[in-house]
Formats: structure tokens, C-alpha cells, sequence
């Protein structure tokens, strides 16, 4: 019919649909954010224990949304039979939304507090969880082929950015309306603000998902394969991938590692702390809005830097948030205990928004596209399990550590007596963020074999982090207070080792690409611009490391990045071109190989930043790469490499970057040096 055609796959996707999708996802993402800011926070929470859940029954209730995923398995199959993944998501997403209606309605339902609306709310939160296992493998393999590959990092983080600040607002707007009308109410109606509430957000904001939902494109599924593989085989393809199973072990083990703890941050605020719920929401939003800031710092590291070493750092960085929980009592509140809430809601925030993108990235990025639903099926089977797992033990551990504690003093004895000053009380849930932290530090260990392409050390990462400060101290060198901030050594931090993290030396890849742009842009000035430019190339990336041995290791990033950045100087008026892209592939790679680095590293390095600088520049990607091939051809003997090595080396870097920008750049490369079979037919041309 042609009343639903707009819920029929497209067989071709142009620039026009997806700059639309990406606009009516980005609206779902923020109307979902703000009515699970809700029902994932600590208003449910606070709603449930207002029904009479004990605290075995909230690890419960926070572990069935997650463990109701595993029956995602199903839906496989039936995405690959339909084939209308776009209808599947937004029936199914309308029905889990509906679900919360009768949720809200418990009160006139059955007697409160009781056991018996303790189990209508836990039953309908699992059957709220069935619907949402419907939709995940759809709305995940939707997505994977509607959002480019380029910019995942930067449009998720924008994205879940927008959607942070409307969660902010509706979250800490209940929260103030439930405080606000339990303080009014009566006894017996107090708990009707909840009702009011989640009614609110299903109304306004769960039901308007699915219709945003409905108005983004959905590309059409690749052709079946002539060989239909088994349910069986499609869950164990993932788990055969050596590299995608290490990324399904670490979100598997992480989940369960974290969420020992994290569900039971806020009851522990309601009741060990005895903070009343706008507190608590308040401080959410102290760690969402940090979230906000953060997420656009880490969704341009994530595409400079890949995945693993932003979720290494952020995951290790939330470990010491729990542990520091510890602290938050000693053994009731005191004077710290709002402050360090603060500083820990702070740095919770700045860890989850890298973990949380990262995450949601890394499995779209190694999962590949044939098998993008079996493959994300797994990873988002494997953190759901985790999420499900974590709480549900979580809850037993704090049933059974609630009469048990363990007291840590200092003990001073004299003449005149003995004085005790208490140190540490661990006590109830208190246990659990200690465990939490010890499991998640071994879990952590497990990305340090997964292999991601592009990837660096952290160190890199820590190192750009640390640039703008240095950047910030200049100006005020002249205040004696103030040289602090330029004479700091940072390189004392290269010392401290988080263990779990795959740390490596390193250079600081952003740093080259902003000294190469700059470097080219002087270098112009001149008239000898090769010359000039390989001197201020050679002198500034030896500068930013004193071991030849870290540059040579990351030869490859160095190399790419130096040129991407320096390409960007044709963006410059008056500029020819080919002129500087050909002196740009000659200055990078001596200035390159002097520094260390191995010559193929270097010319396979080049020829990728030479092809992504000329697509960021908007530059002709096949002339770009014809360029290259033309002048590294004549530079090969200087660095002492055959001709056939270096166009090897060529063909392999220009393909491999432009095949990330997309089909039609990687045609263009490919017809541009006449590649067939695998070989370059190119003949360079001789010296004029």
C-alpha cells in the first residue's frame, strides 16, 4: 500500500536521505534519552522502593531489561527472513513503550507497598524487556548501514550529546515534582507522583520515539547469501572471529565487572546517605553535563585515535570512581561526603561518555558488512547478558554483606592511654565497590589483544589531552606562580601505570597534523618548499619524542598524519596543487625516515594522509593519488627502496584510505593509477 511506503527499504540511499536520517535520529535519540532518564534513573528506583522492593529485589529489577535482550537471538532470523528491519524496530519499540503505561498505573492497581506490586512491576518489566529484544538486532543493523563509517565517533557523540541535555531536564524536572509532591501529599499518596510521571514521559516522549523512528530511511539489506547459514552458525560466526570474540569477552566480563555496582549508586544515596531524590537526580545531572562536554572530546579522539585505547582509558578512569564511593561515608555522612559525591558524579561523567561511545562505535567498526546483524547481535548479546549478570549478583552480594562490616583504625597508645581515630568502614553495599574494582581492573586486561585498526597507544591520547593545557600556561610564563604550569613534568605521567591498560610510548598524532598544516603554511612562504618543509617536518616530530625507537613503532600514524595535516595547506589561496602535494609526499617521507621511521611504514603512511587530507580539503582524490605514486617512484632510491616496493606500498596506502571515505573515492584511486588485479600499471612521469 502506498500509505506505508515510507516504511519500505530504499534500494539506494543518496546524500539528501541520509543527512535527513541522520537529523530524525538524532531527535529519536533525544526524545529516548529524556523518558529513559526516567525509567532508567534513580526515579525508578526510588519508585520501586516505594512499592517495597528490598534491595535484592532492585538488583532484580535493574538486571531483566538486559537479560530479556539474550532472546535477540530470535529476532535474527527473523530480520533475515523479513528483510524490513525499519518495520520490525518500530512495532516492536511501540509495544516496549506502551508497557510502561500499566507500569505507572500500579498504585490503583494493586495495594502499596506490598510484594504483590513489588512482582506486577518486576513482570512487566520483563515483558517490556521481550519487546525491546525484538528491536535491537533491527534497529542495529539499520543504523550500521544508514551512518557512515567516517563519522561515527563525531555524529554519535553529537548525538548523544543533544540527547544528554534533554535527559538532564526531564530527569531532574521529575525529580523535583516528585520531592515537591511528597512533601504536599498525604501518606497514602505520595507515591502517585511516580504514576504521574512516567505517565508524563510515555505520553510526550516514549510514544514520540517510534514516530521519529518512522521517518528515517532504512538502506536495503544486502542479497541474501546462496548458502543461508543456520541459526547456529549465525551466532557462532561472531565467536570464530578471534578479534570480534576478544571484543565480545571484554564486553561480556566488563558489564557484569561494573554493574556490581553502578545500579545501586543511587539507592545507596537514598538510604545509606539519606539524600532526598532531587540530590540525587541533581547529581546525575552534574555527571550528564560533564558527559555533554566530554563527548565531543572523545568522539574526535575516537576517530583520530580508534576505539580501544579511548575505552581503556575512560573504563580504568570509571574503576577508580566506584572505589572511590568508599569514601562517601565514614560510616554516615559527613562534611566530605557532598564534595567528593561531586567530584566522583564529575568524573563519572567524563569516563561513561568514553566508554559509552567507544562501545556503541567499536562493534559497528569490526563487525563487518555482510554480517553486521549476527555480528552486533553478539556484541549487544554478550553486554546484555553482562548488565543483566552484574546486578543480579550485585544484589545478593549486598543481601549477604548487610550484617557484616569491616573496620579499618588507627590505634594510638601511650601513657596517659589509648586513642582511636577510624580510618575506613566497609560496610553493606560498600563491599560491592570494592569487588567491582578488582574485577574490573582483570577485565580491562582483556582489550589489550584486541587488535583495531588505526589504533595507537593511550599515551598518544593522554599527550593531546595534555597539549592545550601547556598551550593555556604560555601566555602567563611571566608570572613566577604561574610556571608551574609550563615546567610541570609531564612525562612523570608516563610512569604511572593503570594495570589492565595496554600502555605504549609514543608521539602525539594530533600534535603532527597541526605541526605539518603549520609547517606547510610557512614553508610556502619560501621558494624552496620541499627543502623547508622537510627541515621544519624533521626538526618538529623528532622534538615531540626523545627515543627514535617511539617514533619508529608508530611509523605508519606519524607518517599519515603528517601528511593529512600538511595537506590541508591547499585550502591556502593562490596554491597549486599538484605543486604541493608533490612536495608534501617528498617532505614527509624524508623528513619521516630520518626521524626513524622505516621507509615502507613511511610511504604506506603518506600515500593514506595524502588521500584523506585531499577528501577533508575537497581536494581531487585521483590526482592526489597519482601524484604520490609519481613522486614517491622518484624518491624510492633516496630512501632506499626498490621502485616496485615503494608503488607497492603506494597502491596498499591509497587504497586502504580511500576505500574508508567510500565507494566512489576508492574508483577513483583505483582508475587513477590503473590498478588491476591488485597491480599498479601506472607509468610515472620523467623529470621535466
Amino acid at each position: 500500500m502506498r500509505l506505508f511506503k515510507f516504511l519500505s527499504p530504499k534500494p539506494t540511499i543518496s546524500e539528501k536521505d541520509i543527512t535527513t536520517g541522520l537529523r530524525w535520529l538524532t531527535l529519536d535519540g533525544m526524545v529516548s534519552q529524556g523518558f529513559n532518564s526516567i525509567t532508567t534513573s534513580g526515579i525508578l528506583a526510588a519508585y520501586a522502593l516505594a512499592l517495597g522492593a528490598n534491595v535484592s529485589q532492585i538488583g532484580v529489577m535493574a538486571a531483566i531489561p538486559f537479560l530479556m535482550q539474550t532472546f535477540q537471538i530470535f529476532t535474527i532470523l527473523l530480520v533475515e527472513k523479513i528483510r524490513r528491519r525499519k518495520v520490525i524496530a518500530i512495532i516492536s519499540f511501540f509495544a516496549a513503550q506502551l508497557v510502561w503505561i500499566p507500569i505507572a498505573l500500579i498504585p490503583f492497581l494493586v495495594l502499596t507497598p506490598s510484594t504483590k506490586a513489588v512482582y506486577l512491576l518486576l513482570g512487566l518489566l520483563i515483558v517490556n524487556g521481550l519487546f525491546r529484544s525484538v528491536t535491537t538486532p533491527s534497529w542495529n543493523s539499520w543504523i550500521r548501514d544508514l551512518v557512515p563509517q567516517q563519522i561515527l565517533g563525531r555524529f554519535f557523540s553529537r548525538r548523544m550529546a543533544f540527547a544528554g541535555v534533554v535527559g538532564a531536564v526531564f530527569s531532574l524536572g521529575a525529580a523535583f515534582f516528585v520531592d515537591h509532591w511528597s512533601s504536599v501529599a498525604s501518606v497514602d499518596y505520595r507515591i502517585l507522583s511516580y504514576t504521574f510521571v512516567l505517565l508524563f514521559g510515555t505520553t510526550f516522549l516514549g510514544l514520540a520515539s517510534p514516530i521519529f523512528m518512522s521517518l528515517m530511511p532504512e538502506p536495503m539489506m544486502q542479497p541474501v547469501e546462496k548458502h543461508v547459514m543456520s541459526l547456529k552458525q549465525r551466532l557462532t560466526a561472531p565467536l570464530k572471529d578471534k578479534n570480534f570474540k576478544k571484543l565480545v569477552s571484554f564486553l561480556l566480563f566488563w558489564n557484569v565487572a561494573s554493574n556490581l555496582a553502578i545500579p545501586f549508586f543511587a539507592v545507596y544515596m537514598l538510604t545509606r546517605l539519606g539524600l532526598p531524590l532531587s540530590w540525587v537526580i541533581g547529581l546525575s545531572i552534574i555527571s550528564q553535563l560533564f558527559n555533554i562536554i566530554f563527548l565531543r572530546v572523545w568522539g574526535t579522539l575516537v576517530d583520530r585515535f580508534g576505539n580501544k585505547v579511548i575505552l581503556s582509558m575512560c573504563a580504568s578512569l570509571y574503576l577508580l570512581v566506584i572505589l572511590g564511593w568508599l569514601f562517601t561515608a565514614m560510616p554516615e555522612r559527613y562534611f566530605l561526603t557532598i564534595p567528593l559525591l561531586m567530584i566522583l558524579h564529575v568524573f563519572a561523567g567524563i569516563a561513561m561518555a568514553g566508554v559509552n561511545l567507544s562501545v556503541s562505535t567499536i562493534g559497528l567498526k569490526l563487525a563487518p558488512s555482510g554480517e553486521a546483524v549476527s555480528y552486533l547481535a553478539s556484541a549487544s548479546m554478550a553486554t546484555n547478558i553482562g548488565t543483566g549478570i552484574g546486578p543480579l549478583i550485585g544484589g545478593l552480594m549486598a543481601s549477604f554483606f548487610d550484617s557484616r562490616y569491616l573496620n579499618f583504625t588507627f590505634t594510638w597508645v601511650d601513657q596517659s592511654g589509648t586513642t582511636q581515630f577510624p580510618i575506613l568502614l566497609v560496610n553493606g553495599l560498600d563491599f560491592l565497590f570494592v569487588i567491582a574494582f578488582i574485577t574490573g581492573l582483570a577485565t580491562i586486561g582483556l582489550l589489550t589483544s584486541l587488535r583495531e585498526e588505526g589504533e595507537v597507544g593511550s599515551e598518544i591520547v593522554l599527550s593531546s589531552l595534555l597539549n592545550p593545557s601547556r598551550d593555556f600556561s604560555r601566555p602567563m610564563s611571566s608570572v613566577p606562580s604561574l610556571d608551574f604550569f609550563n615546567d610541570f613534568p609531564f612525562s612523570y605521567l608516563k610512569r604511572v601505570r593503570i594495570p589492565g591498560l595496554d600502555v605504549a610510548l609514543g608521539v602525539t598524532i594530533y600534535q603532527i597534523a597541526e605541526i605539518a598544516r603549520m609547517a606547510a603554511v610557512t614553508a610556502l612562504r619560501g621558494r624552496r618548499l620541499t627543502q623547508r618543509l622537510s627541515k621544519i617536518l624533521e626538526r618538529d616530530i623528532s622534538g615531540l619524542s626523545k627515543s627514535r625507537e617511539e617514533i619508529k613503532k608508530h611509523g605508519v600514524e606519524v607518517s599519515r598524519q603528517a601528511a593529512r595535516g600538511a595537506m590541508h595547506v591547499v585550502e591556502e589561496k593562490s596554491v597549486d596543487v599538484e605543486q604541493v602535494e608533490g612536495a608534501i609526499v617528498t617532505s614527509v617521507i624524508k623528513a619521516v625516515t630520518r626521524a626513524g621511521v622505516d621507509p615502507e611504514d613511511a610511504i604506506l603512511g603518506t600515500s593514506q594522509g595524502i588521500i584523506e587530507g585531499a577528501s577533508e580539503t575537497h581536494s581531487d582524490i585521483g590526482s592526489a593519488a597519482r601524484k604520490t605514486a609519481e613522486v614517491v617512484a622518484k624518491v624510492s632510491k633516496q630512501v632506499h627502496l626498490s621502485e616496485e616496493s615503494a608503488i607497492t606500498k603506494v597502491v596498499e596506502g591509497t587504497l586502504q584510505a580511500s576505500e574508508t571515505i567510500g565507494p566512489e573515492a576508492f574508483t577513483q584511486v583505483k582508475q587513477s593509477l590503473s590498478i588491476q588485479d591488485g597491480s599498479c600499471k601506472i607509468m610515472p612521469e620523467q623529470n621535466n
